[in-house]
């Protein structure tokens, strides 16, 4: 029972650590195209700060919409390898974005597409933040729920 217990809670951290990682990647997309568009990121800026509280999670709905598959590969490789290192994780959210990269490349769809060189970039950054993100609040502990041997005890 112990050990069900352990997955539970294991499976519950990797789908905080998920939404922790969509929001960051999320934040980071928000403030590069802010400052690609001028806006300065000012804490005392009258419409900036509004504006992140409604942009940043609703990005992050498509951050964790389009790369929920991809993620989900990685996120199993990492607790199986028991890959606790925040490069690991960095490198995977690379991986994550260039998969979405191509997944909108491969639609057809003109208006979908990625093309200009730096927002591909971006959402390749955004991937690397994301899964940065992602290690600091779940990562560090992949394949715990291996490592110990946690007996069932009968009372």
């Amino acid at each position: 029972m112990r050990r069900i217990i352990a997955y539970l809670v294991r499976f519950a951290v990797i789908l905080v650590g998920y939404v922790v990682g969509s929001l960051a990647a999320s934040a980071f997309l928000n403030a590069l195209f802010l400052g690609y568009f001028g806006y300065p990121l000012e804490p005392g800026h009258p419409t900036i700060a509004p504006a992140l509280y409604f942009s940043v999670p609703f990005v992050a709905l498509f951050v964790a919409y389009f790369a929920f598959m991809p993620a989900a590969v990685v996120i199993l490789i990492a607790e199986v390898l028991g890959r606790r290192d925040w490069l690991f994780y960095a490198l995977g959210g690379a991986v994550i974005a260039l998969v979405f990269l191509g997944f909108v490349h491969s639609v057809g769809d003109a208006d979908f597409d990625v093309t200009a060189t730096n927002a591909s970039l971006a959402v390749i950054g955004a991937g690397m933040v994301g899964g940065i993100f992602y290690w600091l609040s779940a990562g560090r502990w992949a394949g715990s729920w291996r490592r110990e041997a946690l007996p069932d005890l009968e009372a």
